[in-house]
C-alpha cells in the first residue's frame, strides 16, 4: 500500500531477515523511553514460531510498514479458529503494533489488517492481542509513569489517539491494581481464611519436582474459573506446556499455591517476581555480559505480579480467595526483599474480584483498552 507525499508501504514479513526486523523494531522505536523493557530476541523468535502452539491452530501473518524505506511500523493479523468456536463472534484480532507517531503509518497497518480480516469473511477486527487473551492485550490509557511489569504492555500515549482517528472503538478496559507490603495481610483477609481452613481448605507450593503436573491441575482450574469472562479462550494441553516451559525459570514455589478441598485442586494463585526490572539491563541480548547482569540483578527484584489466579466457580465465596492471599503474602514477607506486588489484569467488570483484591488494600493505578470495529463500515 502507497500513500501520497511520503512513501508508505506495508508489506508482509516472510523471511528471517524480516521477521529480525519485526522484533527489532521497537527497540529503535523506544529508544531512550526510561520505562520501555526490551524483550529477549531469543524468545520472541521463539514465540513468533510453531514452537508456540498457537501459532499451529491460528492463522497468524507478520507485516512491516516502512516510510521511504525505513521500518516505521508493524502488526499481526489474527484468525483464531478456536476463539471464535467457543465465542461465535465471528472476530479477528491485530496483535504486536507498534508505529512511529504517524497517522499515516498507523492507519496503512491498521487497514492492512483489516482487509486481511475481510478476505476471511470475519465481522470484527479487534486488539491488540499478542496472541490472545492469553497473552498481553490493550493498549496502556492510563500510568504511563512507571514501567510495565512482567508481560504487560507498555505503549506511548498516542497509540490511542491513532487507534480512534482510525474509527476503532473501546470494546473492554483492563485494570492493574497496586499493593505495597505492609507487613501482615488485611485482618479481614486472615480471618475469612481462616474459616476457610475450619471448613477443610488447604493450601499448598506447587511442587517443581511435578511442575508440570501441577500445572495442568492450574489449567483445569483456569477453565473452570474463567469460562464466563469476555474474552476468555480455553487453554490446552500443549499451550500449558509452552507457558510452563518458559515460566518454570521464574517460579519461587512458596509464592505460587494451589487450594484443595478433600483432595480436589479448587483454586490457584501465582506471584511471580516481576522479571521486568531484570530484562531492562539485558538490552534484549544473551551474552555472557547480559548473563552476569541477569544474575545480580534477579537479586534486587523488589516487585512481583499476580499472573496466575482462578477459583472454580462452585467453590467462590467460601474463603479460598482469602486463604491463598494469605497463605502467598505470609510467605513473601518471610521470604524478605518485595516491596509490592501488581495484581493484573482484571476485567473492568469483573467486580468481584475487584472488590477481593480492594478488600485486600490494592489500589488501580494501570487502565489498558482493548479497540474494535465493526468490518464493512468504511476503510
Amino acid at each position: 500500500m502507497k500513500l501520497s507525499g511520503d512513501t508508505i508501504e506495508v508489506r508482509e514479513s516472510g523471511t528471517k531477515t524480516d521477521l529480525n526486523a519485526f522484533i527489532k523494531f521497537p527497540f529503535s522505536l523506544y529508544a531512550g523511553d526510561p520505562y520501555y523493557v526490551p524483550q529477549l530476541v531469543r524468545d520472541m523468535k521463539t514465540h513468533y514460531s510453531t514452537s508456540n502452539p498457537f501459532l499451529k491452530q491460528a492463522e497468524v501473518k507478520f507485516f512491516l510498514a516502512f516510510k521511504n524505506g525505513r521500518p516505521a511500523g508493524r502488526i499481526v493479523s489474527i484468525v483464531n479458529p478456536e476463539h471464535n468456536s467457543f465465542h461465535k463472534d465471528n472476530a479477528g484480532f491485530f496483535g504486536f503494533f507498534e508505529s512511529v507517531n504517524d497517522s499515516r503509518v498507523a492507519d496503512a497497518l491498521l487497514k492492512t489488517v483489516y482487509d486481511e480480516l475481510r478476505k476471511q469473511g470475519l465481522n470484527i477486527m479487534r486488539g491488540p492481542m499478542n496472541f490472545s487473551t492469553n497473552d498481553e492485550c490493550g493498549f496502556l490509557i492510563e500510568g504511563f509513569d512507571s514501567p510495565p511489569v512482567l508481560m504487560m504492555s507498555y505503549n506511548p500515549p498516542y497509540y490511542n489517539e491513532l487507534m480512534e482517528d482510525w474509527g476503532l472503538a473501546k470494546a473492554k478496559d483492563l485494570y492493574a491494581y497496586n499493593y505495597t507490603f505492609t507487613g501482615t495481610p488485611p485482618e479481614k483477609v486472615v480471618r475469612v481464611a481462616a474459616l476457610a481452613e475450619k471448613k477443610g481448605i488447604t493450601a499448598r507450593p506447587i511442587d517443581m519436582k511435578n511442575f508440570l503436573h501441577d500445572m495442568q491441575l492450574f489449567k483445569d482450574i483456569y477453565n473452570s474459573a474463567w469460562k464466563d469472562n469476555w474474552g476468555f479462550i480455553p487453554l490446552s494441553d500443549e499451550e500449558i506446556s509452552y507457558s510452563a516451559e518458559r515460566m518454570k525459570p521464574l517460579v519461587v514455589p512458596e509464592f505460587t499455591l494451589i487450594a484443595e478441598k478433600d483432595g480436589e485442586p479448587v483454586g490457584f494463585l501465582g506471584f511471580l517476581p516481576d522479571f521486568n526490572s531484570v530484562l531492562k539491563h539485558m538490552h534484549g541480548k544473551l551474552t555472557p555480559v547480559t548473563l552476569f547482569k541477569a544474575l545480580y540483578y534477579s537479586k534486587k527484584i523488589t516487585a512481583l505480579r499476580v499472573l496466575l489466579y482462578g477459583i472454580k466457580p462452585e467453590y467462590r465465596n467460601r474463603g479460598v480467595e482469602a486463604l491463598l492471599l494469605a497463605k502467598g503474602y505470609k510467605n513473601i514477607v518471610q521470604r524478605g526483599g518485595y516491596r509490592n506486588v501488581e495484581f493484573s489484569w482484571i476485567l473492568e467488570d469483573n467486580f468481584r474480584v475487584q472488590r477481593i483484591i480492594e478488600m485486600f488494600g490494592a489500589s488501580l493505578y494501570k487502565k489498558y483498552r482493548i479497540y474494535e470495529k465493526k468490518i464493512g463500515t468504511g476503510q
